[in-house]
């Protein structure tokens, strides 16, 4: 059965924020039969995007049904403890209903406000920080001597409400990235800033790399993609204005980004989500990037039925 996830409201310039907007907003996702709000993470830019923890939790607060989660936090960024910790607590707080996606990320980031050497091995870095965590979060006692971080006896208490620890989705978009996805995640979540052509070939790659792992059953390894969206009665008025959104939130990057979204009339949009799910997506989150709870609700009245 096909699942649908809605983006949580992140963008919310300055003095803005109006609690009763996204309590509302949650409780008709909730209504309306999504399963799960999402968020994403960037840390520096001009785009005014809350913090994806902060966010989580207020929503955690005021709304007890949906699933909630992030795609992704870009981990080499972190310290894991601190993460680790932060996770710990959040899924404790929502009952376990937290879902988090983990990523390396680019290279064109500003790792010098991180204190990251850009020289350091970006792969190591993710691959010992998420053994860290996971570590955190099942083991009673962590010793670690990495190249990294170092623990002695440490403990993180509380750990995780859900066991061992809350789903987590991998994304990335190289061949060795995805097969990482599937050594040590519990699924992959496609990027909204990849195209639906790409996003078939990466599922090839996921699934290629499952059976070379040998499972039999793969319905423990989910797939997912981030599709960013708008509909309208007038299609030209789509296409500006999520062009306009993609480049405030990407900035110059986002000028190139037009063809990774589904834009247009209702039906151009059934058309475009059927192609993201015949490509593999066994959930797509939706992601409108204005008028968000409008959008929302034309989605589910005249798209999303018509998808799956």
């Amino acid at each position: 059965m096909m699942r649908f996830a809605i983006s949580l409201p992140q963008l919310v310039p300055d003095a803005t924020f109006q609690p009763e907007d996204l309590r509302a907003y949650l409780n008709r996702a909730e209504e309306l039969g999504f399963e799960s709000a999402w968020t994403t993470e960037q840390l520096l830019g001009s785009a005014p995007n809350l913090s994806p923890i902060e966010l989580l939790t207020f929503a955690a607060a005021v709304n007890e049904r949906l699933r909630l989660g992030c795609a992704v936090f870009v981990t080499p960024l972190h310290n894991p403890v601190h993460l680790a910790k932060r996770i710990a607590t959040l899924d404790q707080l929502s009952r376990g209903r937290l879902e988090i996606g983990v990523g390396i990320g680019g290279r064109g980031r500003l790792f010098s406000a991180f204190d990251v050497d850009p020289a350091d091995n970006l792969v190591t870095r993710f691959n010992e920080g998420l053994q860290v965590m996971k570590a955190l979060w099942t083991q009673p006692t962590v010793d670690i001597d990495g190249q990294f971080w170092q623990l002695r006896d440490a403990t993180l208490a509380p750990k995780p409400f859900q066991k061992p620890y809350p789903p987590l989705w991998f994304g990335g978009s190289k061949s060795a990235a995805l097969r990482r996805a599937v050594r040590h995640g519990d699924g992959f979540f496609g990027a909204g800033s990849t195209t639906t052509a790409k996003f078939a070939d990466q599922v090839r790659t996921v699934r290629a790399a499952l059976a070379e792992k040998g499972s039999s059953d793969t319905s423990d390894f989910r797939i997912a993609k981030r599709v960013y969206l708008a509909v309208d009665d007038n299609a030209d008025r789509a296409r500006e204005r999520i062009a306009a959104r993609l480049i405030e939130f990407y900035g110059d990057f986002g000028k190139s980004l037009l063809p990774v979204a589904v834009h247009g009339t209702p039906a151009d949009c059934i058309e475009g989500l059927r192609a993201v799910v015949a490509a593999g997506a066994e959930m797509i989150l939706v992601n409108p990037l204005f008028e968000e709870a409008a959008q929302m609700e034309r989605l589910a009245a005249e798209v999303l039925p018509h998808v799956a």
